[in-house]
């Protein structure tokens, strides 16, 4: 263990018309140092989660975060991208620092808005995250490449729709506790299971219920040397990390098996020394409900084929054998793109110090996994936390 998350702060996410992507990022920067009780000017290296891919005009958005104070004037700040797992990929940026001895505070700040774009140019700007040659001019988008998924899943395992209908019930009932969730509403499964005009297809056999939000949204979170941590308020350790980047043509491999997030999974769980069975929940990457089926097998939950099964027996919900997305998941949460992955470091840290929300708090958290995802499973981040102080 060389690095802890020592401070945190976490927006609403949602339609947030009165924010700018300034304002969000400026807003959670200030707040998680507060929340580490630093100054700007302890901090030694800035990193920006930030897809954009056409949501900002503003492209160039690393110094916006120096707009929180001028005491973080010339800090080496660098915007990180990799796809749906942007925040995630700056958070391990800012670990791989740490373990450099380059620094010992680094503040993380992941950030999208996404709601103030047309949805014609939504899909437009989520696409860009699929190999463009074989997958441009799929209907629907990049929802159309998880509905593909879908139906190849289905005909060769069989129907899955009760399951996709259980995890997005099982999101949103979830989200019912999280307060910085967009969707607050517990939808139940019967709504979630059938097609009506509230919840019509979108693509193939996913309906409405099935995908993740278009949100507005920020995270932060501050990560120390272990040494510097200990001497804090509270430390939240990463005792594992992976990281495994994919092909990013669909054909080139087996899209059904999540091969990288198996490899992702296997690398963190290696270096943690621990098994799945170990953690105490895990928040995963849910963009379409097919994707968490397949995450449970790509993870080693279930064997595969049988992902369905392990939500159906239960194993994921909140008292089951592994919680699974205890926040809502990207589903009820909601998924700005570059602040997702962050977000999961922030909510899961609050979860292991059991600062969590009281709706989602997970009964004695010990051990949290969290899996991050861009593209169809090419970017595949995995990082296990547990609290040492």
């Amino acid at each position: 263990m060389t690095a802890c998350i020592t401070g945190w702060a976490h927006s609403q996410f949602g339609k947030l018309a009165d924010e700018t992507l300034e304002s969000l990022i400026v807003g959670v920067a200030r707040d998680a140092l507060a929340n580490a009780g630093l100054e700007a000017k302890d901090v030694d290296e800035i990193y920006l989660g930030h897809f954009n891919a056409g949501f900002s005009p503003q492209d160039f958005t690393a110094s916006l975060i120096l707009q929180a104070s001028d005491d973080l004037r010339f800090k080496p700040t660098t915007r990180v991208e990799n796809a749906c797992a942007t925040g995630s990929a700056a958070v391990h940026q800012a670990v791989k620092t740490i373990e450099a001895n380059r620094a010992r505070h680094v503040l993380v700040v992941g950030a999208e808005q996404m709601t103030k774009t047309p949805g014609p140019e939504i899909a437009q700007n989520l696409l860009k995250a699929s190999y463009l040659p074989e997958d441009g001019d799929i209907p629907a988008g990049f929802a159309g490449v998880f509905g593909q998924i879908a139906q190849a899943y289905f005909q060769r395992h069989g129907d899955q729709s009760d399951a996709l209908a259980a995890i997005a019930a099982k999101n949103h009932k979830n989200g019912t506790g999280n307060p910085y969730a967009q969707m607050r509403k517990d939808l139940g499964y019967e709504f979630c299971r059938a097609e009506s005009e509230k919840n019509p297809f979108v693509a193939g056999p996913l309906k409405r219920t099935d995908c993740s939000l278009v949100s507005d949204g920020a995270a932060a979170i501050v990560i120390s040397d272990v040494q510097t941590a200990l001497s804090m308020d509270k430390a939240v350790a990463f005792r594992g990390m992976g990281h495994a980047q994919d092909f990013l043509p669909m054909s080139k491999r087996d899209i059904l098996k999540f091969e990288g997030c198996t490899e992702a999974w296997s690398r963190a769980l290696a270096q943690a020394k621990l098994s799945i069975d170990d953690l105490s929940f895990v928040e995963t990457h849910d963009c379409f409900t097919i994707a968490e089926l397949i995450e449970y097998e790509a993870m080693g939950l279930a064997k595969e084929g049988q992902g369905g099964a392990m939500m159906m027996e239960g194993h994921t919900q909140m008292d089951g054998r592994l919680p699974v997305n205890p926040s809502g998941g990207l589903k009820a949460k909601g998924h700005p793109i570059g602040a997702t992955g962050v977000s999961m470091h922030a909510l899961t840290a609050m979860q292991l110090t059991g600062d969590a929300p009281e709706g989602i708090q997970v009964k004695d958290a010990k051990l949290g996994g969290i899996f991050n995802m861009g593209g169809a499973a090419v970017a595949n981040y995995v990082s296990v936390l547990e609290r040492i102080k």
